[in-house]
């Protein structure tokens, strides 16, 4: 399903959860369980790799920066979060500073550090397993139209249906690996530096 946040985003009052790993689903259901109001998390069947330590403290509505960076940032949902972790890597290899922001909660959406993110770094790099149209990217772009104009790549579906398929062959096919995820960087530098 590449459709699913968007719809649940649509919903009123309710909570939309896309959790990285095992780590983060354990303390996303329990907080989910003590919400008050309907939730939903987005789950997918494939095993992940862990992003957060086993005594991850997870809390409704927070974003977490994972790493720092000054040159760009990627901000991130899911399964992509380990993915943009691995393209973090990699630019620091090309000199990049990229910092990498998860966002469990997509709604509602810490603006906070997402605003922060933008005002220091210009250039932010959205990444999600999910339609471009409706989801982390647009919640990320619709935010920052309204409060900080910034230089954004949306990173996910393109305009299209999805396929069936192992996962890595999937992330290859629909270009959503950390090598993807460094040339959108890289496009955007570009563009950041010709503004």
């Amino acid at each position: 399903m590449l459709e699913d946040i968007a719809i649940m985003r649509a919903i009123p009052n309710m909570m939309v959860i896309v959790p990285a790993d095992a780590a983060e689903t354990r303390g996303a259901v329990a907080a989910a369980a003590a919400h008050k109001g309907p939730v939903y998390i987005r789950l997918g069947r494939n095993k992940v790799p862990s992003v957060f330590p086993e005594d991850h403290d997870f809390v409704l509505g927070k974003g977490c920066e994972l790493t720092a960076g000054s040159d760009m940032t990627f901000v991130t949902t899911g399964i992509m979060t380990a993915q943009a972790l691995q393209a973090a890597k990699l630019l620091e290899k090309d000199g990049i500073s990229a910092r990498v922001v998860h966002i469990s909660t997509i709604k509602p959406l810490d603006q906070d550090i997402i605003l922060k993110a933008a005002r220091e770094t210009g250039a932010i790099v959205t990444a999600e397993e999910h339609s471009i149209i409706g989801g982390l990217g647009s919640a990320v772009t619709e935010l920052l139209a309204e409060h900080q104009p910034t230089l954004v790549k949306r990173v996910g579906i393109q305009d299209r249906f999805g396929l069936s398929g192992k996962a890595e062959e999937l992330l290859k096919y629909f270009s959503l690996t950390a090598e993807d995820l460094v040339d959108a960087a890289k496009d955007l530098l570009e563009r950041k530096q010709s503004a």
